[in-house]
């Protein structure tokens, strides 16, 4: 007879479990300043997106590539950031992603000398695959650098700290990337005929640089900071930092591969509502660009509040039942965006960020449930699932082509957040793929590979 452990629908201890980590403060704090540090390329890419469409005079398929060079990086280098760390820890992971990051931020500036989009998909790639080494080593870490029953409430508090980051992106962005510039076919037929065009879309492509080249500064010098300090050996680590474990052990853990699904949905979610919101508030309610990036920081504002507002009630709702409540309430906001596009659908879409806001951490901290000694591995598995902001964001965009309507598209994050309902109700229960073959759904102790 298998050993029981308690229930994945027992209440989180509120008197015994402590939230921090004890005398890891510093390190705990590093890592979780990571988690704004990602948060500003993030959001960047939104304003990327509608920035590249105006000055490489793109379609919105071709700037939704911005989001799927990005998110590439994530997929391609989850594994081997998983691997990495495997052998040589999770400071390993944090200093090779630094540097990453840095570097792609710095190969803004070549890109935006050869005035060529595909300098700059490449330039996002190696900044995406810096964030995957960070990501990959930042969430397991946190979540197992103290007690195990306080891991979600504990991850969604480092990662309330990114929104704060994707603000500081949009706002960023928004006030020295956007020019306020827009032409009118008519303006750009008059600069064509004065050939005055291509001077106005090459002082628009240099506009990017500045922001990335101090962003690059910043991860190098906190590349710094963590190199000189040192880290806590956390649960499934052996003492010298090393990783136990083998990748076959998970494809029979049902929880951890819904949420690898459910984190793929929801990263695809999360960016393709972001990606086309400044599109959105111009196609509906007629805002210029600089006014729809003031829309887009608001929204993640509401973001950054959820995140804070989760881990706190967290404290009294079980972390899942508190996903599957907000994820319902994201399926009817969005489908009032579909079906009713204008201020009523823009508040609607607005609101969707407060919401969503829980539902990256929780997944991930509940796909790593009672996974052990292979929780690194697994980690790299949950970050790759964020390869859906990569698909469904172009899928968006096709579908607001065809359709010649984007609130349309938004059809995609909908179902998205419907499955994530299932998931937080009925799939994050913690059994083997032969246990939920034969209904059986008792809680087994795993042995540690």
């Amino acid at each position: 007879m298998p050993a029981r452990t308690p229930s994945a629908d027992a209440p989180v201890g509120l008197h015994v479990a402590p939230l921090f980590p004890a005398g890891g403060i510093f390190p705990f704090f590093l890592v979780t300043a990571l988690f704004f540090l990602w948060g500003v390329p993030n959001n960047l890419n939104d304003v990327l997106i509608r920035q590249f469409m105006k000055s490489f005079a793109i379609t919105r398929f071709e700037a939704g590539l911005v989001q799927s060079a990005f998110y590439l990086g994530y997929f391609l280098l989850a594994i081997p950031a998983g691997l990495l760390m495997r052998r040589l820890g999770y400071k390993a992971g944090f200093l090779t992603g630094l540097v990453l990051y840095g570097t792609g931020c710095f190969l803004f500036w070549p890109a935006a000398v050869a005035a060529r989009f595909s300098y700059f998909l490449a330039a996002l790639f190696v900044i995406a695959s810096g964030l995957s080494f960070l990501e990959t080593a930042s969430n397991p870490f946190i979540a197992q650098c103290g007690d195990p029953q306080t891991s979600e409430r504990r991850l969604n508090f480092s990662q309330a700290f990114n929104p704060i980051g994707s603000i500081t992106g949009v706002l960023i962005g928004t006030i020295f990337i956007f020019s306020g510039v827009e032409l009118t076919s008519q303006q750009i037929a008059a600069l064509q005929s004065a050939h005055q065009y291509e001077l106005y879309l090459r002082q628009e492509t240099l506009r990017v640089v500045r922001p990335y080249m101090v962003l690059g500064l910043i991860a190098l010098g906190w590349a710094l900071l963590i190199a000189g300090t040192k880290f806590p050996v956390t649960r499934g680590e052996t003492a010298n930092g090393k990783f136990a474990g083998r990748i076959g052990y998970l494809f029979g853990r049902r929880h951890f591969l819904l949420a690898v699904v459910a984190q793929f949905l929801y990263v695809g979610a999360q960016v393709g509502t972001w990606s086309y919101f400044i599109q959105y508030v111009q196609d509906f309610v007629h805002r210029p660009e600089k006014t729809a990036g003031y829309f887009l920081t608001g929204t993640l504002v509401a973001f950054a509040v959820g995140r804070f507002a989760s881990s706190f009630l967290m404290k009294f709702v079980m972390p899942q039942k508190l996903m599957g409540i907000y994820s319902f309430i994201n399926v009817v906001l969005v489908a009032v965006a579909v079906f009713l596009p204008g201020w009523i659908g823009l508040w609607a879409l607005f609101l969707t960020s407060f919401f969503m806001s829980l539902m990256f951490p929780t997944i991930f901290a509940l796909g790593l449930k009672d996974l052990g000694a292979n929780t690194k591995i697994a980690g790299s598995f949950l970050v790759m699932a964020i390869v859906g902001g990569a698909v469904l964001t172009p899928v968006m965009g096709m579908i607001a082509e065809k359709t010649h309507n984007l609130a349309v598209a938004y059809l995609v994050p909908m179902l998205s957040y419907a499955f994530i309902a299932y998931y937080s109700l009925v799939g994050f229960r913690v059994r083997s793929i032969d246990d939920a073959r034969t209904g059986f759904s008792q809680i087994e102790v795993e042995p540690v590979e």
